[in-house]
């Protein structure tokens, strides 16, 4: 694996972070290719760090598998010591060609419409088939991580703010869950969903369940652009409108009463108010959730807390969450919980390697890169944010080539500042502002750090920039899975 730059290396962070939740996390074994961070000239097994760098092509995100695998354990962890179901989060996270341990650890995943349905079913649900077998022939008895999760029904969960008739009529044959974000789209597809669930149970299937998804009206997201209860938001029904609204509907079918109109016709409730939050921001927002909808979560089977539970972040407090969803689940007849985090899957295993094209001077020096803060980082412009970076060096010597690497300073500290930009006409095409203790030359690596998530999944080609290419390093081994070229843009426009 390459160097990541922080302050600690990959052991020392992921070390304290043990320390900070060692009851869910002392059983975990940090992957041996953790040790390649121990040094930053070599990998562990000797392998050439040069001949590693060299074989990764520029722009590209690269995924450090281990990282990812050492995600994916934890999570699958506090999904097992609170009885809850952990689903990837597509809209974040939609790395498909290494999905094997995303099945292998987590139960499903949570999809934003009828293309992410689908990729869910192809890569997660056909390959946990695929894969079945496999773990039985090996060990029918295994009680490994994991490993009976291959046996378990996983889940595809949907939800969009408003859907098209066609895009319902694919996610039919995907969905496990549906979730509305109102009473009307519910009433507008009912017949169809109605339809394909008298077809399941005609085949001896699970239907599919119906979920509603709620706005407590308290979200401690910032900035506004990422906070669901803001002022005129769309995303939720608010309590007002929630009361009005099955009050009409209920009486629309004949129900007697509210109560026995949602317990006949869903089966549970969502909310999504957190992003990169820790647990201490869920404790604060329950109370408003059970304010609010108390007498419907009595009546649901499920609940979705939704995402932007930042679990794998070092200081997150893994034991309150544990105890808020066991907590929950005593309250509400042992309910059945959900977290679809996306960022906690891919973060920090895996970075967008560029390279240094040209450098000129204005005021100051400015590195234009073959990386697009536009195209291939837009939130670092929408939030915004400086990511981390480290540059890679190429040195001669008489001997054999060498690399040095260093890890960003912050802006104007070190020896030589720069200003990161993007070879796009757009003038705010800026990366951020980076300071080392040694030049930077053309030709040079720049590694932009945690890459792997809301990223890839927002990638444009404005102004026909070339879309990085996707590969892996795993056993110490760079692999290329997928290329992109002139087809790519031109198919899209």
């Amino acid at each position: 694996m390459l160097y990541i730059p922080t302050n600690e290396s990959y052991q020392s962070r992921y070390n304290k972070q043990y320390r900070i939740n060692q009851r869910i996390r002392n059983d975990l074994s940090v992957s041996t290719g953790l040790e390649a961070y121990e040094s930053e000239s070599k990998l562990h097994c000797n392998v050439s760090l040069y001949d590693l760098v060299s074989a990764i092509p520029s722009p590209c995100y690269v995924l450090y598998y281990d990282a990812l695998e050492f995600n994916l354990k934890l999570l699958h962890e506090i999904a097992h010591a609170s009885d809850c179901k952990i689903l990837v989060a597509l809209k974040g996270y939609s790395f498909w060609r290494e999905f094997d341990s995303v099945c292998k650890y987590l139960h499903g995943a949570t999809c934003s419409g009828a293309w992410e349905a689908r990729l869910a079913y192809e890569e997660i649900i056909k390959r946990q088939e695929q894969c079945r077998q496999e773990v039985e022939s090996f060990d029918k008895n295994s009680t490994h991580i994991g490993s009976k999760d291959y046996y378990s029904v996983k889940d595809i969960c949907v939800f969009s703010p408003a859907y098209k008739e066609s895009q319902m009529q694919e996610i039919l044959e995907y969905a496990t869950h549906i979730i509305f974000n109102s009473f009307g789209q519910w009433h507008r597809f009912k017949p169809m969903i109605d339809s394909k669930n008298r077809h399941l149970l005609k085949e001896n299937k699970k239907k599919i369940e119906i979920g509603l998804r709620i706005n407590p009206l308290y979200s401690e997201v910032q900035p506004p652009i990422y906070n669901p209860c803001v002022s005129k938001s769309r995303l939720g029904i608010i309590p007002s409108e929630f009361y009005k609204d099955i009050e009409s509907y209920a009486s629309l079918y004949g129900y007697a009463t509210i109560q026995d109109f949602f317990a006949a016709e869903f089966n549970g409730l969502h909310f999504h108010t957190h992003c990169e939050q820790d647990s201490e921001a869920l404790a604060r927002t329950l109370p408003h959730v059970i304010r609010y909808f108390d007498s419907f979560i009595k009546l649901s089977s499920w609940i979705n807390f939704g995402g932007g539970h930042h679990i794998t972040r070092e200081d997150y407090n893994c034991d309150l969450l544990i105890s808020l969803i066991k907590n929950f689940k005593n309250q509400y007849h042992n309910i059945e919980i959900f977290l679809e985090p996306g960022e906690a899957v891919g973060w920090q295993c895996g970075d967008l390697i560029g390279t240094v094209v040209d450098i000129i001077h204005n005021e100051g020096n400015i590195a234009i890169l073959d990386i697009s803060a536009s195209c291939h980082t837009p939130d670092c412009l929408e939030m915004p944010y400086r990511p981390m970076c480290y540059k890679i060096s190429y040195q001669k010597s008489t001997l054999s080539p060498t690399l040095h690497i260093e890890s960003d300073l912050g802006a104007n500290k070190g020896k030589y500042s720069y200003r990161f930009g993007g070879p796009t006409c757009l003038a705010g095409d800026i990366i951020g502002d980076y300071s080392f203790d040694t030049e930077l030359h053309i030709g040079d690596r720049v590694a932009l750090c945690d890459m792997m998530h809301y990223t890839i999944v927002k990638n444009t080609t404005f102004n026909g920039i070339e879309l990085p290419k996707l590969g892996v390093i795993k056993e110490d081994k760079f692999t290329l899975l997928k290329d992109f070229n002139y087809r790519h843009f031109k198919d899209r426009n």
